[in-house]
């Protein structure tokens, strides 16, 4: 199998695994959320075996997921997986905000640098952006969650988050291009 396969059944496999469980259950959050976290920590594992590491992204999902979800089948309640965007969006937010006062530059640069040379004015202000999109998205969430069905809520969570987040990227471009060092 070749590694962008791996890749995409590492990343997509537990999501797609959610949604047949939840669709086959009659849209049962309890029974839908055992499978994604056991598929979720598979994941894990078969990247650690292949990369011999897991990137902090999916490790920090992977730790929200299991114990967001295991507190949701614990208490009945799904209010903490609700809440799990919401979270995960804050933390990115927050790190990126407090990352530049902890070290010399930017978290992006940081994560994001031997990739996208920009020049420190272009990695200070792509870093504010995330920071905002980042609150925008746990807001977005609190209010789609708070407002809407459940089901509303797992599509949202895919198939409207993906896509804002995917645009939101693009629109980062021009941005990119004006502050590119050009080596």
């Amino acid at each position: 199998m070749n590694k962008s396969l791996i890749k995409f059944i590492t990343d997509f496999g537990p999501l797609i695994i959610f949604f047949s469980f939840y669709y086959k259950s009659g849209k049962n959050l309890q029974i839908a959320i055992p499978p994604l976290v056991i598929a979720t920590i598979i994941s894990i594992i078969i990247v650690w075996i292949l990369e011999k590491k897991i990137p902090f992204v999916p490790l920090l999902g992977g730790i929200l997921i299991t114990f967001f979800g295991g507190l949701t089948i614990y208490f009945e309640n799904p209010v903490f997986i609700y809440m799990k965007p919401t979270i995960i969006n804050i933390i990115f937010a927050i790190a990126l905000f407090f990352g530049r006062y902890f070290t010399s530059e930017p978290i992006l640069k940081k994560i994001l640098g031997k990739t996208m040379p920009l020049n420190n004015e272009g990695w200070s202000k792509l870093n504010l952006r995330w920071i905002f999109f980042f609150i925008f998205l746990a807001i977005l969430n609190e209010f789609v969650w708070r407002t809407q069905s459940e089901e509303f809520w797992v599509n949202f969570k895919v198939w409207g988050m993906l896509p804002i987040t995917i645009i939101f990227t693009a629109f980062q471009i021009p941005l990119i291009n004006k502050y590119k060092i050009n080596e």
